[in-house]
């Protein structure tokens, strides 16, 4: 059965079997890349995960390689790398392998397509778009008198993840605070990695290349992943911030949606958008 089949059936049965196949094991909506290590040495090979789910329904994802448009790396000098050679999805321990010469800061960032499909009933759906704030997307289907018919979405995943190569602090951070020019992106204001380590975590949410006001950030520790540790709403110019970590594995991750015309299969069209890194 087709990956786009599978997750439809399962978002269909989490309508019905919430103890068996909730939409955090089926929907999985934090995806996140995870290497084994964020703070590498140049030139050794550090295997990497691709991540779903949260708490009990965390899990390798099953993604399939020709949902994966884009895997790649921006260097410390602003060079972009082409890392999708360096996939081999559904590995018995890994999904693929990291390997950098240079010190400094990478930017890695992962897109899917946007073939993926959820269909949930209407009190399913409602309720999914208010725990994620999306709020812009309940506001339509009450205007639309629409609140009582399943709903369904179109979405697409826009992962990064920040490792550092050499000592702290060693080469350049710069491109961290770089937008990439995702349809939905997390862009931090500092990296995690500057020395010292400055006591906040500043980060913009940018969406088709405006600021975006109103979106529920969530950071959650990855050693303890059933609930976020903070949360914020964006403000007008889309920015929010956190308590910086200063030990761990940590995980920024923010979802928007916007409706679509009345003749598309269905109604919104969704991305899901993360920012992985961590600390030795």
């Amino acid at each position: 059965m087709p990956a786009r089949w599978i997750e439809r059936v399962c978002v269909v049965l989490s309508a019905f079997l919430p103890g068996i196949c909730g939409t955090s094991a089926c929907q999985a909506h934090d995806f996140w890349v995870q290497p084994n290590e964020y703070w590498l040495r140049p030139e050794t090979v550090i295997p990497m995960t691709l991540q779903v789910g949260h708490g009990p329904f965390r899990q390798r994802s099953p993604i399939q390689l020709g949902r994966i448009v884009r895997f790649a790396a921006l260097a410390p000098d602003g060079a972009p790398i082409d890392l999708r050679g360096n996939l081999h999805l559904g590995g018995n321990t890994e999904d693929g392998t990291l390997r950098f010469r240079a010190p400094g800061a990478y930017v890695l960032v992962l897109e899917t397509d946007d073939r993926a499909q959820s269909h949930l009933p209407a009190i399913r759906f409602n309720d999914y778009l208010e725990a994620e704030g999306l709020t812009a997307a309940l506001a339509q289907r009450k205007r639309t008198h629409r609140m009582d018919a399943d709903g369904s979405e179109s979405y697409s995943r826009r992962a990064k993840s920040i490792v550092q190569v050499g000592l702290p602090g060693a080469g350049s951070q710069a491109q961290v605070t770089r937008p990439l020019g995702l349809p939905l992106e997390i862009v931090p204001e500092v990296s995690p990695y500057t020395q010292p380590r400055p006591a906040n975590f500043p980060v913009r949410v940018i969406y088709e290349g405006r600021p975006l006001a109103g979106a529920l950030l969530k950071l959650t520790n990855l050693a303890q992943d059933a609930t976020p540790l903070e949360t914020h709403l964006t403000d007008q110019a889309g920015r929010a911030t956190f308590t910086m970590p200063s030990r761990g594995t940590w995980l920024l991750n923010v979802i928007w949606t916007k409706a679509l015309p009345s003749s598309r299969e269905t109604d919104f069209e969704t991305v899901f958008s993360s920012l992985s890194f961590g600390f030795p």
